[in-house]
């Protein structure tokens, strides 16, 4: 997936959150929450669903839960879940599927260190710049048990980082778009590896790997 994307500047992590709430707060949920996922999505929840029975793991946090409907799925499959995302209007629908959930972003989690068995996020980290990554991926690892599972997803493949011109949101959204090379170095400075893989369909690259906290 690419976009036009013009240079962010000197934007903050903060600026950029502000840009993100106000995109996600303006009618996105109700849109998002009626949106089915592609077949392609249901897929690799499954799977990690999966892995995560494999690993006898019982509490999962969410991170950018979005509207909330992986982390019903994840708690209808008997999985303790926990969510959260910078939108208040994302949280409250992520609360009336009877979802734990909080408005935090991934660097201010607020939780305790190794109080999960598990994390899962999908195209939350595509949002944070560069410079904050190595940040918000110890924070989610701080979260983790040792041997915790994390589901890190992001659309990507080209190294390109900015605010998107034609984005469907407004105002537009701050995407950071990374190589494989990028992502897996980043990922290894603070996990394991345990896969990584692509999904390439009509405008579409994912990058899935599944990590786990030493």
């Amino acid at each position: 997936m690419r976009r036009r994307l013009t240079d962010a500047g000197q934007a903050g992590y903060e600026q950029i959150l502000d840009r993100l709430r106000a995109a996600y707060d303006d009618g996105a949920a109700a849109r998002r929450d009626a949106t089915d996922k592609p077949g392609w999505r249901l897929d690799e929840r499954a799977a990690f669903l999966d892995r995560l029975r494999a690993a006898q793991a019982r509490t999962l946090l969410e991170v950018g839960a979005g509207t909330g409907q992986d982390s019903a799925y994840f708690q209808a499959e008997g999985l303790t879940v926990t969510a959260v995302d910078i939108a208040p209007e994302m949280v409250e629908r992520i609360r009336a599927k009877e979802v734990p959930a909080y408005v935090r972003d991934v660097l201010n989690l607020g939780f305790p260190e190794r109080s999960f068995d598990a994390a899962y996020s999908v195209n939350t980290f595509l949002h944070v710049p560069n410079t904050h990554l190595p940040a918000a991926l110890r924070a989610v690892r701080d979260v983790l048990r040792p041997g915790g599972l994390f589901f890190l997803g992001v659309f990507g493949g080209d190294a390109e980082e900015g605010v998107a011109t034609d984005d469907r949101h407004e105002p537009g959204r701050f995407f950071s778009f990374r190589t494989d090379e990028q992502l897996l170095r980043h990922a290894a400075a603070e996990f394991e590896i345990l896969d990584f893989h692509l999904y390439e369909g009509a405008e579409v690259r994912f990058q899935a790997l599944t990590l786990v906290r030493p």
